[in-house]
């Protein structure tokens, strides 16, 4: 307890990778946090952080040490903020979640709390690497495709996003005898084969979203190279409007388009593939005011944007 602020300090030097974004945090100056943490590595007998022209990279024991501290420290900050002490350990919270989603989702439904005085700092990524720095007590919330195993984080069902076939209104027409509007009439293997001819984009080479989409549709299996990859959906859903080809997307991120006419849903379906999106949160949040708003407005705001009506 009587090093309890340099402890501080290294949660947040870790939590921010940064010197000098920790002193802000803080709101102490660089070279404090700078002192504090020597103070700290002399105390263990060993380097915790190693600088760079970009920050600091933190070691395996600092990964190791922030996984323990993390939990503890938030239930900490809860008691305290709840005695009326807590807002010197108040900070911005921190969450992770898909790039897509936290652009065109998340940023606008937290615009009214970040008007209001919140601090939120959203950072994309990819399930294995958020749910990581979850554990280590990097991120307070996730929003992930996956549930992670184990009791050591707090997971919910947030909501079911469902994934749409699409192409742009020129090429979905190119191909119009067999892709009309009510094409789940006709013959699977003549859509399949007309699709056949037309450009794929993709997430990943592996197509992972058509390679979906087709087995759980059409009941086949799609082998095909994809004509664009690119690891962000926004940039697929404005290629297939260039008419560069045809991808899948979820619902929520191509309604708009698909309601002006720009894109096409080139196989209406009732039974589409759908992904199950989950909330992840740590033990140790739960008392902190600000993660329970955001948590909150996850589960109503964003969760209604990302629901289809028909769900």
């Amino acid at each position: 307890m009587a090093n309890l602020q340099l402890w501080r300090t290294f949660l947040a030097v870790h939590a921010t990778g940064s010197l000098s974004a920790a002193a802000r945090q803080m709101g102490i100056t660089q070279p404090a946090v700078s002192a504090q943490l020597q103070t700290l590595e002399r105390l263990i007998g060993e380097r915790l952080f190693v600088r760079g022209a970009r920050g600091v990279t933190p070691t395996a024991r600092a990964v190791e040490t922030a996984s323990r501290l993390a939990g503890p420290f938030e239930t900490l900050s809860a008691a305290l903020e709840g005695a009326g002490g807590g807002a010197a350990l108040e900070r911005a919270v921190r969450l992770g979640g898909a790039a897509e989603l936290l652009a065109e989702v998340v940023a606008p439904a937290m615009a009214p709390l970040i008007s209001r005085g919140l601090r939120l700092q959203a950072v994309p990524g990819v399930t294995d690497g958020l749910v990581d720095a979850l554990l280590s007590g990097t991120l307070d919330l996730v929003v992930t495709s996956e549930r992670p195993r184990g009791r050591r984080i707090l997971a919910s069902p947030l909501v079911d996003e469902t994934f749409v076939l699409v192409a742009g209104a020129e090429m979905a027409h190119a191909a119009q005898d067999l892709l009309l509007r009510n094409a789940p009439g006709a013959p699977r293997s003549r859509v399949t084969d007309a699709l056949e001819q037309l450009p794929l984009l993709a997430y990943a080479h592996d197509v992972p979203l058509l390679r979906r989409y087709w087995r759980h549709v059409f009941g086949t299996r799609l082998e095909r190279e994809p004509a664009l990859t690119f690891p962000d959906l926004r940039a697929l859903r404005e290629a297939a409007v260039g008419g560069a080809g045809v991808t899948v997307l979820p619902s929520y991120l191509c309604r708009h388009a698909l309601g002006t006419g720009e894109l096409v849903d080139l196989y209406p379906t009732d039974d589409p593939p759908i992904n199950t999106l989950y909330l992840l949160q740590r033990p140790g949040t739960a008392g902190r005011s600000n993660v329970a708003q955001v948590a909150h407005v996850l589960t109503s705001t964003v969760a209604s944007v990302v629901k289809d009506s028909h769900q």
